[in-house]
């Protein structure tokens, strides 16, 4: 059997000691011992196959066991695997789970595993063109939204930096989640004041920008789906066919739209599987509402509730410590975490003077971890907020100590963009945006103002030298579009940077430019995963799976192109979640940062999740968990005095060990 990618070697460690390596190698698992190693409550999971059931799966329970081991289990049971769904919150998280049924099922065929996003990139492409959406659509990103945005805002004269495009895209994700279109927004809040009237009519133009460039953007993907399904019977009806078991995770951080989508797609069979943890609900700012699993039982009468508090991975002393914490928050359902593993280490507090020595204070600890054997991809450092990152940074580099930033994504690099803009260009050449940056990416010659004029179609009156560049810029781009029709992905993408000109300007670049090759190349490597496709299908998958692509997409991936380097992960606590590591640093706990100060003026379920935050961040430690914090703070250029975050008063003392400095004390944090 090939080797697995690090990350699904992990996953699949239950499944290599339940079963021969032979037996798994081949696919074959016998009768029911599949439900070999479960505990009772797990297995109950597993066997209630039908009707609404919520799993309320503490963390480091073993969910992602028994999404996965239930799956099986119908299949084993007679159910094909095409009438299975799974929705995940991260491609990762998707990625990891089908690997897993791989390697559990071994016939090829597997059941549709996707995200949100996935999910409904899906149905639209099957029915999608009953509401005018056309077959092959490409994605915006964040990035794509708020050009076109801004684009609105100048057309309308408006200055971006008096009224943001982010903030405007904000309003109309939030809006979008909440199910409203462009038409019912402005009927609804165009008369609400200035921004509000701005935003309406900001959204139209958008609106139209989207229609002309054959795109949808993030909230679409979901918003469009449900309109789709609510309004075509015919269409509903084959979504429900398709689908007779809906099994989706994190069901805490689905937001309004998400939760109709599931309800629409099992409403006919009636076999919805959700399983979440209100005390991991840490997405409420981006729309998630706690209400979808708080009253699930309401929404569904019948559902049967199984609760999951056993915990696998953390010491008995954390799992008690994260305890003291999440009890404290008042909107949850009664759940408290159990542990069968060892008490372990005592968690240690660290007292630095400052945020400097308070980041030298980790890289020495996390160097001091490696040489005693702990791989460093199994250590992570969590802030709160970004800024943090910096002084860390600084720290790790200074004391050699290798490390991943969790941040600054692959999808993000100027020259993957304009790879990827390239590509979408050939594949659709009336996307406008792509076709300015493609032009300029290698330069050809064209200056601004002929670039301008290309956006709007006016080339009449071009000198005749520049009017030739033009022309074999679009023979190009015509050449490009044939060779997508049939063309395999990474084949394809070879080829755009090739012809496009990037490989000759970056060959003839010094050592950074060698780097953003191999990065530019890099992208035929995430577009053979679609090589099984036909062209165009495939491009159009890797075009939309590279859009959608999230931070934990990039958790294996190399610090900066060097491809054999491995490192301590640095990332906000946010992005952690989901993930697990033999050693945490929670930095930066602070009163006003951790919890930050921007939710303690809100209201409590506001300052109840931040406490949930922090929770999801002890969670995560395995073996050793580590807790930082500095007497002065430097924000913004500005020196701020510290005191301890009232998090850490509401850990019992007898599972701390407090250091000030090099002093090491056990208990009460004393600051005075």
């Amino acid at each position: 059997m090939p080797k697995p990618e690090r990350g699904a070697e992990e996953i699949v460690r239950w499944t290599i000691s339940a079963f021969s390596q032979e037996s798994c190698e081949r696919g074959i698992v016998s009768s029911m011992q599949y439900l070999d190693g479960l505990n009772e409550r797990q297995k109950e999971a597993v066997l209630a196959t039908e009707g609404p059931i919520s799993v309320l799966a503490g963390a480091g329970s073993g969910k992602t066991r028994v999404l996965t081991t239930r799956i099986l289990h119908l299949i084993r049971s007679g159910t094909p695997p095409e009438k299975i769904l799974a929705v995940t919150f991260t491609n990762k998280a998707a990625r990891e789970m089908k690997e897993r049924l791989a390697l559990l099922l071994g016939d090829g065929r597997l059941p549709f595993v996707a995200t949100f996003h996935g999910l409904g990139r899906e149905l639209l492409q099957s029915y999608g063109t009953a509401i005018g959406v056309p077959r092959y659509f490409s994605v915006y990103d964040r990035d794509d939204s708020e050009r076109a945005i801004k684009e609105a805002l100048k057309e309308m004269e408006i200055d971006p930096k008096e009224i943001p495009a982010r903030s405007i895209l904000s309003r109309i994700s939030k809006a979008k989640g909440e199910g409203m279109t462009s038409e019912e927004f402005k009927k609804r809040h165009g008369g609400d004041g200035f921004r509000a009237r701005i935003a309406s009519e900001v959204w139209l133009k958008y609106d139209a920008t989207l229609k002309r460039e054959k795109a949808l953007d993030f909230d679409d993907l979901i918003l469009k789906p449900v309109q789709l399904l609510e309004e075509h019977a015919e269409s509903r009806e084959h979504a429900q066919n398709r689908f007779a078991y809906v099994h989706v995770d994190e069901f805490q951080d689905t937001n309004e739209l998400q939760g109709r989508l599931a309800n629409i797609l099992s409403r006919k069979h009636k076999n919805l599987f959700v399983v979440g943890d209100i005390d991991q609900t840490i997405y409420t700012w981006r729309g998630a509402t706690i209400e979808n699993l708080l009253a699930f039982d309401e929404t569904y009468p019948g559902a049967k509730t199984i609760v999951l508090d056993k915990n696998y991975r953390s010491t008995k002393t954390i799992v008690a410590a994260s305890n003291s914490i999440i009890e404290k928050n008042k909107n949850r359902k009664e759940k408290r975490a159990v542990t069968d593993n060892p008490d372990g280490h005592p968690i240690r507090l660290q007292v630095s003077d400052t945020a400097e020595e308070e980041a030298r204070f980790i890289a020495r600890e996390a160097r001091h971890y490696m040489r005693e054997g702990i791989a460093p991809e199994q250590i992570a450092v969590l802030y709160r907020t970004n800024f943090q990152s910096r002084v860390l940074e600084e720290a790790f580099l200074a004391q050699s100590v290798p490390y991943k930033l969790l941040g600054t994504r692959f999808l993000d690099r100027k020259e993957v963009k304009d790879v990827i803009a390239w590509v979408r260009l050939a594949v659709d050449p009336v996307r406008e945006s792509d076709r300015v940056r493609a032009v300029q990416s290698p330069p050809r010659g064209i200056g601004k103002v002929t670039v301008a004029k290309m956006a709007v179609g006016k080339l009449e009156g071009l000198a005749p030298a520049v009017r030739a560049k033009v022309d074999a810029f679009e023979s190009l781009i015509a050449t490009l579009h044939e060779e997508s029709k049939t063309a395999a992905p990474s084949a394809f993408v070879r080829r755009v940077i090739q012809l496009s000109g990037l490989e000759d300007l970056l060959l003839k670049g010094g050592e950074d430019d060698q780097e953003r090759l191999e990065n530019a190349k890099e992208l035929a490597t995430l577009a053979s995963r679609y090589d099984s496709m036909s062209g165009e299908e495939g491009i159009n998958a890797f075009l939309c799976d590279t859009a959608l692509a999230g931070d934990q997409d990039e958790i294996d991936r190399p610090q900066s192109g060097d491809k054999n380097k491995s490192g301590v992960t640095l990332m906000t606590v946010h992005a952690a979640k989901g993930l697990e590591f033999d050693v945490v640093f929670v930095t930066g706990l602070e009163e006003g940062l951790f919890p930050h100060e921007g939710m303690n003026q809100e209201e409590e379920r506001d300052q109840e999740e931040e406490r949930r935050l922090f929770y999801v961040a002890m969670t995560r430690a395995k073996l050793h968990l580590i807790l930082t914090m500095a007497r002065v703070r430097r924000i913004y250029g500005t020196d701020y005095l510290s005191e301890a975050s009232s998090f850490l008063h509401d850990i019992d003392a007898g599972l701390m060990q407090v250091n000030y400095g090099d002093e090491e004390r056990e208990g009460v944090i004393h600051l005075d």
